[in-house]
């Protein structure tokens, strides 16, 4: 057995067991830890496909295990982090738990189903191999991620009186849902060469990005996103 060619598999796996500790973060409320180890998955998903091309051993079953550990790590975490804080909220408001309290949260797992679905055209959509067509789930991971980060370590009142409200979570549970499997192209980061004339549009991005990382902290992670979605609207 070659073992070349499993490395960006384990790189994969590695992916997998960060979603799934994050997972059990995420279930006890403890969306630091979870969010770092969504950061750690992320960078793994990243990482295996950069060795898989630069060892030349991509293959079909390094596709079906990216996407099943993108499942965990993108898909039912973010879930579990928007199901959480509606419920966190309701709880906070009536201070008490009943069943209405849990059919309310639940509409959180919206965002797992949606990035399922995703997950399952990505694999047979043969238009996004070097572009997104909806926004890839890594990044709405990050977004969900943010928001209780966000919650916690911002003095903005406006920003934590909207995180608080479930009127605005629930809403930006359909629009990820929605961008997410909507029929926007999206560009993708991956450099095939690296000049400034066909690659602009990543340069303002990453820039943009880091001096709003650099000035914000976890309020830039949802606008850099939408920043992402914007600058391929116009780039389309």
């Amino acid at each position: 057995m070659k073992i070349k060619k499993h490395i960006p598999n384990f790189l994969t796996l590695g992916n997998l067991l960060c979603g799934t500790l994050a997972t059990i973060f995420a279930v006890q409320s403890d969306f630091s830890l979870a969010g770092i180890f969504v950061v750690i998955g992320i960078f793994f998903d990243f990482l295996d496909g950069f060795v898989a091309r630069l060892l030349k051993v991509s293959g079909e079953l390094g596709k079906q295990l990216d996407s099943l550990a993108d499942m965990v790590t993108s898909g039912v975490v973010p879930g579990i982090i928007m199901s959480k804080l509606i419920q966190d909220n309701l709880i906070s408001r009536t201070n008490s738990f009943d069943t209405a309290v849990l059919d309310i949260s639940i509409i959180g797992l919206i965002l797992t189903l949606s990035a399922c679905y995703r997950l399952a055209k990505f694999n047979l959509d043969i238009r996004q191999s070097d572009s997104f067509i909806g926004l890839p789930t890594p990044a709405m991971s990050l977004f969900v991620i943010s928001l209780p980060l966000i919650q916690t370590h911002t003095d903005i009142k406006i920003v934590q009186d909207l995180i608080s409200n479930n009127y605005f979570l629930i809403g930006v549970t359909w629009f990820l849902s929605y961008l997410m499997n909507a029929e926007i192209p999206l560009f993708s980061l991956k450099f095939k060469e690296y000049s400034f004339k066909n690659n602009w549009i990543k340069y303002i991005f990453l820039l943009t990005s880091l001096i709003l990382i650099v000035t914000l902290n976890f309020i830039s992670i949802p606008i850099v996103i939408l920043l992402y979605v914007f600058l391929s609207l116009i780039k389309k």
